[in-house]
């Protein structure tokens, strides 16, 4: 059920979306709750797909790592049948595509966005999507890594924007 807050915002954004695009209908649009092939998503994706690939120069992992997204359902675990497919999905073809594509998420794992388990269809058979906001903090506060001041003071702004909490709890509470 939605809260009343909710419940205004979304009649604000539909009256702004009437006034300025009075010819477009809900046929014209993709719209979640019509839909089965949706996933939810951080609304940090964006500045944290930043931080990553900052931390992966000359070998983006945004693009592999919102694949995965585009697979997982709230348990966060995919189970990988087709690596191939991920690969291309991903942006890798030819010959090395799988091999770029398990490179890829050997690093996503080795920063702490991902964890795998090995099974039918190689070492990312099952993967598990882990708290990306607890990933980039956890990689800021350890001196190994660089990730850019300036991504990570703007992330902090916008999770403390939309009331996201994770990023701010203190682990030594855990």
């Amino acid at each position: 059920m939605a809260t009343k807050r909710a419940t205004r915002m979304s009649n604000k954004r539909l009256k702004l979306r009437q006034q300025h695009w009075p010819d477009i209908t809900d046929n014209d649009l993709w719209l979640r709750s019509e839909t089965k092939g949706f996933t939810t998503i951080p609304r940090g994706i964006s500045l944290i797909m930043r931080i990553m690939d900052s931390l992966s120069l000359k070998k983006p992992l945004s693009n592999t790592y919102i694949t995965l997204w585009c697979y997982a359902f709230d348990e966060m675990t995919i189970t990988i049948q087709k690596p191939r497919q991920m690969a291309l999905e991903s942006g890798f073809t030819g010959q090395r595509a799988e091999n770029t594509w398990r490179e890829r998420m050997k690093r996503l794992e080795e920063l702490g966005f991902i964890r795998s388990t090995e099974g039918a269809t190689g070492d990312f058979h099952y993967v598990l999507l882990l708290n990306p906001y607890i990933a980039v903090k956890k990689l800021f506060e350890n001196e190994k890594y660089d990730v850019p001041t300036v991504l990570y003071n703007t992330l902090i702004d916008r999770v403390d924007e939309i009331g996201e909490t994770t990023i701010m709890v203190d682990e030594t509470e855990n």
